[in-house]
Parts: C-alpha cells; structure tokens; sequence
C-alpha cells in the first residue's frame, strides 16, 4: 500500500494514542503527525475508572479534559477515534481499555501504534503487551513535559548511597538556569527558603483570602457531569458546583490567577492551615500540569518573571519552584528508577491494615481529619501538609499498609497519578520505602497540629494529651508509633530528639498509651466514631 492510499477514517498509517494524562498539544507523538495519512485514538474507559474507587470529581474532572481535547484536535482538522462513557455499561463498546483498543486495530489495520511514554508502570506494561498479541509495532516517545528523562534521572541517581531530593534540586537550577545569578550563585543568595515559609495565621487567622479562579462548567462538561453523576453515583465524593479548569485555556487563567492573587503570600503560609479555608494561598496547578494541560516550563517562567519583575518575594518563588522543578521532578525520578519492585516496599511491616471509614466520609469528632476529609470529599483536592502531616500522619501512626494509604489517595485526589502518588503516599507519607523519598517518618503529635492551625480550639480531643479521657488520637498513637519503632529509629540521626523525649516517659505512662492506642485501633476496626 502506497503512501497516499492511507485514510485516517478507514487505515491510519499511525494510530496515536491521546491517554486521559497525556494531553499535551506539544507532546513529541505530533512531531511527524500528518493528517492525511495518521490518526489519534483516545478512550474513556470504565475499568480504568474503577481500578481505584474514584471520586466522582476526578472522574468528571479527566473526561471533560479529555472529551475537550478531542474537540480542539478536530478543530485543527485531525481524525480522531473517541470512545466515550455512556451513563450505562450497556452504552460501552469494550469492557477495558485493552480490548477496546484491540478491536479498533483489527477494524483499522494501522501500521504502528504511537504513543507518549506513560505515567503507570501498569499502563506501560498493558501497552505492550496489547501491541505484542496484536503483532502490530508499538513506539513510545519521550515525555518531554518532564524537565528530567528517565534515563537522565538514572544516570545523576547512579553510585549514590542516599538519593537527596536538595542536591538533585540544586542540579537542576544550575542546569535550566532558573533563579539563578549571572555569577552561578542563586537569586537571593540561599538556595532554599524553607525556614521563612514556616508562618502560621496565629490567633486571629488569615482574614479575608482571595479566591481561586473558578470556571462554569459548558456544554461538554456539563454533560460529562451527569455521566458521571448516573454512572458513578456510588463512589466518594460530591460534583456539586463542578469548577474546575479543564482546557488549555483555563489553564492558563488559572496561572495567571495564581500569580496575580495568591503567590506573593504563598511561601509564607505554605504549611498552614485554618478551618474550612482548603486553598488559602496555594495554586491547585497540580491537576493541570499533570494531565499536561498546562507547561511546567511556561508555569516556571510566569513565576519566575514575577520576582524578577518585583511582584512576589523570593522565598514564594523559590518555594513554588523547588516543589515544580526539584521535588516533582525527583518524585517521578524514583518512581521509574526503582519500580516495580517499589510498589512492594513496607519498610514499617505494617499488617493489611486499610484506611479508616472516616477516610471516605468525613464522620470523626478529631477537627482536623473532620475538616480536611469536607475539603476533600467537595474538592477532590487538599494542599500538601493536610496530605501529609493530618491525613497521611493518621494513617502512618495508625499502621495503614502504605499501598492501601496510595490507594486510596489514588481514588481521593484528583491529581494523584501513580509515578507521583506512588512516592508520594508510600513513600514520603508513609515511610514504607524506608528512607528513599524521605530519611525520617513525618510524624508528630497533635501538638504540630495546634501549632499549624486553628482545628484544636474548637476540638474534643487535648492534642497535649496522650492518655486518659479526652486524649488527642494523633498524640496517643505518636507516642505508641515511636514505642513501636523504637528500636528502628533509635540510630537514626533525623528521630535521635524525638526518641529522647520517648525515653522520658515512664513504664507506667507508656503501658497506658500502648492500652489507649488499642482501643482507638479497636474503635476504628469496628467501625465505632473516633
């Protein structure tokens, strides 16, 4: 067959496959796109949808991006295979994603599959396996959304001991040159501001806080919406007041609009926390730059031309660029560095142990988990330090098994994909990589929480308490979490104070908290409000 007897209708020369986190205009899959002769293939799939229990809001939130994108390729006069979700398993064509796109080979004889690299190890393997029985050729392009390559990322890791996410980020900035001096020292003087983006709102909170972007759902997302809403009406979550950016344009606004309103103050308050406020000065770019509808490198650029314009202080532009640049760009480094076997990893040999019942509904009396999962369960979304030092602490000193922790992360937020949560959640929250992502467990007592927020006021629980009626669950299974580790962390430099303070309490204490925390793990195993 010649080359001009192709129809990307009828017989694609190539077949490129759009998946739901690849929707990228300036992916490498278009370097060579020719509209006469290839064509894109994009799926909605329901098993996809539920290999995690997904909330509602992440499910509308990916298909309206991709059924958006699908629009703004045929606008550019390109074909494009779309299998959409109807509002009954009966409206499907496929049962997987495998065998959907099985099908669509045999009825279109293409002569290569093309597509971008994939962020699941899973999807990857399924990939090509599918290609390998349909005996078709399978190419996988780099994703060159990532500052880092795989491989790059491989080679700086390669003789390492330890694998520190500081140096990798301070490789970075020299590389790419961002926030860096013409003298090769870094703006501001300090590679990193940490310490002065540790403020809290004190007594009388943040005031008046200025509001994220929010976009009207049109046409297709509202249709998307009720799909979702008649299909999916039995997972977690609420689509109530859906507003999420989910096309390139809105993405873009949603730059802007951090960047004009809410990043001057970000740095500061990076690792606060005030009731009922999920946002406060974060972007929630996340989901966006994740599923590639906004440029990590042009979002960069725009933050970075604020402080040099004189718009916004270093320490919030540096923090902002160390969690782009350095910290996601490592996260998916490990991921493909130690994978699969990283999935597997329970340092803390934590039993089968899943997420509490509250984890999906919000009913506790502890403020603090009670306000984040209301956050969550209407946005599908809260910033890092809810994540890791409420949601991702209970589960830790609760004795979660770190895969289900990601797991359920995975159903819960609507930007966790798995080379981002997978690090993430087990790793860095749970500490069941054992010290790859992070050289000490994040935990603490309630007493961290108090400090950060205003959740302990209004609270029945005493976060300085560990015992006895009205004890803060978080200081009670602190404590019996490090009696239980004792002897793990009793070496290590990082938990050397905290083990200390472990060693001040008396066997009588001790046997007191052991027997506290049994009954707030029994409450939980049976179902009982904690």
């Amino acid at each position: 067959m010649s080359r001009t007897d192709f129809n990307p209708e009828t017989c694609p020369r190539n077949l490129i496959l759009i998946l739901g986190d690849q929707l990228g205009h300036r992916a490498a899959v278009f370097d060579d796109f020719d509209p006469d002769s290839d064509a894109l293939w994009m799926a909605e799939n329901a098993r996809e949808a539920t290999h995690v229990w997904c909330h509602k809001r992440r499910l509308a939130f990916f298909f309206a991006a991709m059924r958006h994108f699908r629009e703004e390729q045929l606008e550019r006069g390109r074909i494009v295979h779309y299998h959409a979700l109807g509002r009954r398993p009966s409206d499907d064509r496929g049962k997987d994603f495998a065998e959907i796109l099985t099908k669509d080979v045999h009825r279109l004889h293409p002569d290569k599959l093309i597509v971008t690299h994939p962020g699941d190890l899973r999807v990857l393997r399924m990939l090509e396996n599918t290609a390998k029985n349909l005996a078709v050729e399978l190419e996988i392009r780099e994703d060159r959304h990532f500052f880092v390559t795989p491989d790059a990322f491989h080679d700086w890791a390669e003789g390492k001991k330890h694998l520190v996410m500081e140096h990798f980020y301070r490789t970075q900035r020299r590389r790419t040159g961002l926030l860096m001096r013409k003298d090769g020292e870094p703006e501001g003087g300090k590679w990193n501001f940490d310490k002065d983006n540790r403020e809290t709102f004190g007594k009388e909170g943040p005031g008046e806080l200025p509001s994220a972007r929010r976009f009207r759902p049109d046409k297709i997302t509202r249709a998307v919406v009720a799909m979702v809403e008649a299909r999916f009406a039995g997972h977690p979550g609420s689509l109530e007041d859906f507003n999420l950016p989910v096309t390139h344009d809105e993405a873009l606004a949603a730059v802007r609009d951090f960047v004009s309103h809410r990043l001057t103050c970000f740095g500061a308050y990076e690792d606060a926390m005030w009731s009922g406020e999920s946002t406060l000065y974060h972007s929630r770019l996340s989901a966006v730059m994740n599923v590639k509808l906004l440029d990590p490198k042009f979002c960069l650029d725009k933050v970075v031309a604020a402080y040099e314009e004189g718009e916004a202080p270093i320490n919030s532009v540096e923090g902002f660029v160390r969690q782009v640049l350095g910290w996601r760009e490592f996260i998916r480094g490990v991921y493909w560095l130690h994978m699969p076997k990283y999935a597997e990893r329970n340092s803390l040999r934590c039993g089968d142990r899943n997420v509490p019942s509250f984890f999906w509904d919000g009913e506790t009396d502890m403020a603090c988990v009670a306000d984040c999962m209301g956050g969550l369960i209407r946005d599908a979304w809260t910033h890092h330090i809810p994540r890791l030092m409420v949601l991702g602490q209970f589960s830790l000193l609760l004795g979660v098994h770190p895969y289900n922790f990601h797991t359920w992360h995975m159903a819960m937020y609507v930007d966790a994909l798995d080379w981002v949560s997978l690090p993430n959640a087990l790793g860095m929250s749970q500490h069941g990589d054992g010290g790859v992502v992070g050289t000490k467990p994040y935990c603490a007592s309630g007493n961290y929480i108090d400090r950060m927020s205003n959740y302990c006021r209004g609270c029945r629980y005493n976060p300085k308490r560990a015992t006895g009626e009205g004890a803060c669950p978080f200081t009670t299974l602190y404590w019996d979490f490090l009696d239980r580790h004792r002897d793990r962390f009793a070496n290590s430099r990082r938990m050397k104070f905290q083990v200390k303070n472990l060693e001040r309490k008396s066997k009588d204490e001790l046997r007191e908290i052991r027997r506290r925390a049994d009954h707030i793990r029994e409450r939980i195993d049976n179902g009982k409000r904690l």
